[in-house]
């Protein structure tokens, strides 16, 4: 098992050093999703859903209501389920699964949790960012024998793409 997790606080850049290594390896089969921010005049409104089959979707906003809520966000678990469903489902041709990320959004999602188990256990490389704190899945993928968890700071953001595709490369 091969498994990289990238945890630091709010905003230090795990998304960008994910997404700086998925534009790295285009020309490999990469499976899973990023998160983009959804902002209105400078403000943070939500997220979205990137997978890297080029499926998208609205997974929280602040005008969302219902049930599932994190923080101030609503969460629209059926948009979690669909697209994770697919973007993490096992794939042969998978070379690389790139997850952004295990929080606490994505958790309420019962495929999500489910799909995560799966990608773990199959063998192939799972790079993914994971909350700093956490209960459930965000606490148990952090004890998962064999997992390696590196800690994106201001200061070693940018050097962390290369040190990650290096990490990759080892057999």
């Amino acid at each position: 098992m091969k498994t990289l997790l990238l945890t630091g606080v709010p905003g230090v850049g795990k998304t960008t050093v994910l997404r700086k290594v998925a534009d790295v390896l285009s020309d490999r089969r990469l499976a899973g999703f990023y998160t983009d921010e959804i902002r209105s005049d400078g403000e943070r409104r939500g997220f979205r859903m990137v997978c890297f089959d080029g499926r998208e979707g609205v997974m929280a906003r602040m005008e969302f209501p219902g049930p599932h809520r994190v923080g101030k966000y609503g969460v629209d678990v059926a948009v979690i389920d669909a697209l994770a469903a697919s973007s993490l489902k096992l794939e042969q041709h998978a070379d690389v699964y790139l997850v952004d990320e295990i929080g606490k959004m994505e958790c309420l999602s019962e495929q999500f949790v489910a799909a995560i188990g799966r990608i773990l256990m199959s063998g192939k490389p799972v790079v993914a960012t994971v909350a700093l704190h956490g209960e459930g899945l965000i606490d148990e993928v952090k004890h998962r024998p064999g997992v390696q968890i590196w800690q994106v700071t201001r200061e070693n953001r940018d050097r962390l793409p290369d040190d990650i595709l290096a990490w990759l490369r080892k057999p």
